[in-house]
């Protein structure tokens, strides 16, 4: 391995690269070797959220190089496989650092390719991006962001027509194309003499303003927006690219008092008020729950870097903010609509359906059943609820659907998680909420009394670089090997090994379930976008708190 990688970090610096990127990879060999063999010792892989790394040299980490190298893989393939004139690529990116300029070069390739390219003017959501993919026709799409991670990360998540993330084969296929671009002087940066160069066609308001319309449709309750215009809302785009969507969204649904948060408004990729720009980590609210109690307001909600993911906090019955997980939000919004749905005379007797993935809360599947509507569990990643959605396009109405990591979407435009979506309709739900002489928090409550409730919890082991990588695949083959024999002091009555696809009937998958007598559940999965392994917990019954502690104490070890 020690050879493989050294002779990959010398080809760097004997081949088609520029001065800089030579003078850093030397200065790794010079001084961190540990730093240079985790530059160098594989190649960037699609996981759940595509193409993610530290950006930096080196063929494991995000650069123009390796942009240059995935879109000229992804250019082949669509050449190779793709029939037809004046095929187009939408492409959108967020406020990360160098997320322009790997947009701008994805684009100017493609183009050289013969490809058309829609390219936003400036940084847009990921799910505008998506919106986008369908308005456009596009036959893919890239949007480069990282979305969540920390401040050294970037990434290129690639979609396909229909504007999901690409799911199997094509993903394998477009990876296998990527690996026969082997060097910078594979890539097309400029048309071959005699061949038609693409045109890059630059979106922007226009667009904008049909997401926008779009999104105010998917709204179910009018008249309770209309007696509660007054509510408070604090948002914060977390320094990315939610800061003229969200906003707008909820002014044109009548919410006057939107509060800001000045300082996280700012797109900057090194999100200067945050340690890390996630509304899944209580730090990043930090100061938007201070201008929460500094203006008195109702709710905050936050969404991450390219705007898919949304966190919120809520008062709670001594008026004290709290927060609350992607599960809890999930069920507050997955009752509200199919509340609303029902009242509004939309469950009309066809096949009516929501998706959850396999480590977000059974309380769906519970809402979803009482109401008369299926529920599809599928692996984690929202391009698998995408799937799904475009498997029964025509066939049955996709009503909601979610994960835990504070994934929301609503409606079959946008075929990814989508924070704006999901901001406006927490907002109305809010309103709806006051009608029937409730909070939110309050709302929560009374889900828990009607269907039992639960507890959720989440803890993520970091362990960074090749060492760390080869650790989590240990754990995971130990747990194989030797699963618990209890969970929380009750017995395991059942495990369910993912990767085994003809037991589950889904894609095969790197991840673990466990569950107990008592009808408890652990979830283990190394994360795809992160050098990490998950944990997911999963409690119901009075003593859920309890046992939840417990769950975190037998596995956090």
């Amino acid at each position: 391995m020690e050879a493989n990688y050294m002779k990959v970090a010398q080809s760097w610096l004997e081949g088609n690269f520029d001065q800089q990127t030579k003078d850093e990879v030397k200065k790794l060999m010079d001084t961190d070797p540990v730093a240079l063999e985790d530059a160098f010792y594989r190649n960037l892989e699609f996981g759940t959220g595509g193409l993610r790394g530290v950006m930096g040299v080196g063929t494991n980490r995000m650069n123009k190089y390796v942009v240059g190298m995935a879109t000229q893989g992804l250019a082949n393939y669509i050449k190779q496989n793709v029939k037809g004139e004046g095929l187009n690529v939408s492409i959108s990116y967020d406020s990360r650092n160098h997320s322009q300029e790997f947009a701008q070069i994805s684009a100017e390739i493609l183009a050289a390719n013969g490809l058309d390219v829609y390219l936003f003017e400036s940084l847009r959501p990921t799910p505008e991006l998506s919106y986008a993919i369908r308005a456009n026709k596009s036959i893919a799409g890239i949007m480069v962001t990282a979305s969540h991670n920390p401040a050294e990360y970037n990434g290129y998540k690639v979609f396909w027509e229909g504007g999901a993330q690409i799911t199997s084969p094509v993903d394998k296929d477009i990876v296998a194309e990527v690996g026969k671009i082997t060097d910078p002087s594979m890539i097309l940066y400029t048309a071959p003499e005699g061949a038609k160069a693409g045109k890059i066609t630059m979106m922007g308001a226009d667009m904008d303003e049909k997401y926008i319309s779009d999104i105010l449709t998917l709204m179910l309750t009018p008249e309770a927006r209309a007696k509660h215009t007054d509510l408070k809302l604090v948002y914060t785009p977390l320094h990315g690219t939610g800061v003229h969507i969200v906003p707008e969204c909820l002014k044109r649904l009548g919410f006057t008092n939107v509060y800001h948060v000045p300082a996280q408004d700012v797109n900057d990729g090194n999100f200067p008020t945050v340690m890390s720009p996630n509304p899944e980590e209580p730090s990043a609210l930090k100061m938007a729950l201070e201008v929460a109690d500094k203006e008195g307001a109702d709710i905050v909600l936050a969404t991450d870097p390219d705007a898919d993911r949304m966190g919120i906090a809520v008062r709670d019955n001594e008026g004290k903010m709290v927060l609350l997980n992607g599960n809890q939000t999930a069920s507050i919004m997955t009752y509200y609509i199919l509340r609303r749905w029902k009242e509004l005379g939309k469950l009309d007797g066809t096949e009516n359906y929501i998706v959850k993935t396999i480590v977000t809360t059974e309380l769906l599947r519970d809402i979803a059943s009482s109401f008369g509507a299926k529920c599809y569990n599928v692996l984690t990643g929202f391009k698998y609820i995408a799937e799904v959605v475009r498997n029964n396009e025509g066939k049955s109405k996709f009503i909601c659907g979610g994960e835990e990591s504070y994934g929301f979407n609503v409606g079959e435009f946008v075929r990814d998680k989508d924070a704006p979506i999901a901001c406006s309709m927490v907002a109305e739900a809010a309103a709806w909420a006051l009608e029937q002489g409730m909070t939110l928090y309050q709302l929560l409550q009374q889900i828990y009394k009607e269907y039992g409730y639960r507890k959720e919890s989440l803890i993520s082991v970091v362990r960074k670089g090749k060492s760390g990588a080869e650790e989590i695949a240990q754990i995971m083959t130990d747990y194989r090997q030797n699963p618990p024999a209890e969970i929380a002091g009750s017995p395991v009555v059942k495990v369910v090994d993912y990767l085994k696809t003809e037991e589950t009937g889904l894609p095969k998958s790197n991840v673990l379930q466990f569950f107990s007598k008592d009808g408890d559940v652990v979830s283990v999965r190394p994360s795809g976008t992160e050098p990490k392994i998950k944990f997911y917990f999963g409690a119901a019954g009075d003593t859920a708190d309890a046992k939840i502690e417990a769950l975190r104490a037998q596995f956090g070890k």
